[in-house]
């Protein structure tokens, strides 16, 4: 039996990387050489991972004996799944470890430390949809919405743009979403204006 490593990434624009660097040391400190990895990209809210799928039949194959996460929520998001899918592994004698969080969640404790860290998780991704769309209602009632486009435009105008959002009221995240760009982006972009 393996020790597994699942590592998600929700969006196109996300990175696996400090995920893989961390759960490697994570690894490297305990001893731990032979690993499965299992790698899902721009996976959504949902369950149905290609990889997520190929982690659930190789523990009802009985070919994982620990299963190592980031964080708990890179299982799930949802309170109603992620209890669901951590029950099922740990009945199968299945070890799940978050190492960011430093948690072993066997047993009843490790069951309800990890309900209420799904829970916190769904409550965030809740949160972050509600600001999404009251920041989109801002953006429509002030007339500066895109309507997602996403590309790019002539990058001349984008800082400027930035900067007249800026001084409309608008918060950083705001301008993001209404300019269809990263928070990064726009920090830069009101840093080349400013200099």
């Amino acid at each position: 039996m393996k020790t597994a490593c699942y590592i998600r990434v929700s969006t196109t624009g996300q990175n696996q990387a400090s995920q893989r660097r961390e759960i490697n040391r994570w690894l490297k400190g305990n001893g731990i050489e032979d690993v499965d990895v299992y790698v899902d990209q721009s996976t959504g809210d949902n369950l149905q991972r290609p990889e997520f799928e190929r982690l659930q039949q190789a523990i009802f194959n009985g070919e994982v004996k620990t299963v190592v996460v980031y964080k708990l929520d890179r299982l799930s998001r949802s309170l109603a799944d992620g209890i669901a899918t951590l029950t099922d592994w740990l009945k199968k004698g299945v070890r799940v470890v978050s190492i960011t969080q430093q948690l072993d969640f066997s047993g009843a404790t490790g069951k309800l430390i990890a309900s209420v860290l799904f829970a916190v998780a769904e409550m965030e991704q809740e949160t972050r949809r509600e600001r999404q769309a009251a920041g989109i209602a801002a953006a429509k009632e002030r007339g500066v919405y895109q309507g997602g486009k996403v590309g790019r435009t002539k990058a001349g105008k984008k800082p400027t743009r930035a900067i007249e959002l800026r001084d409309k009221g608008l918060t950083y995240a705001e301008i993001a979403e209404a300019m269809s760009v990263s928070l990064s982006t726009v920090r830069r972009y009101l840093g080349v204006v400013a200099r």
